[in-house]
C-alpha cells in the first residue's frame, strides 16, 4: 500500500472517510501528508465544517417542519 499520497488522493480519502472507516495505513498516509500540505489540511477542515453544518441543518429541518 502506498504511504505517501498526492493531494488528489488525499482529497479522495477525506471524502471516502465519510462513508467508511479508513484502514490504518490510509490514516497514517493522510496524517503524513497533512504535515506538509496546508491546502489539504484546509480541505479536511472545510469538509468537517460542512458535515457539521449539514447535520445541524437536517436537525433543524426535521424539528422545524409543521411550525
Amino acid at each position: 500500500m502506498k504511504l505517501m499520497r498526492n493531494c488528489r488522493e488525499v482529497a479522495h480519502l477525506v471524502l471516502e472517510s465519510q462513508d467508511r472507516p479508513l484502514r490504518p495505513i490510509e490514516t497514517v498516509s493522510l496524517r503524513l501528508h497533512w504535515l506538509i500540505c496546508d491546502g489539504c489540511r484546509r480541505f479536511r477542515d472545510q469538509q468537517a465544517l460542512m458535515r457539521v453544518a449539514l447535520q445541524r441543518w437536517r436537525g433543524y429541518r426535521e424539528g422545524g417542519e409543521g411550525d
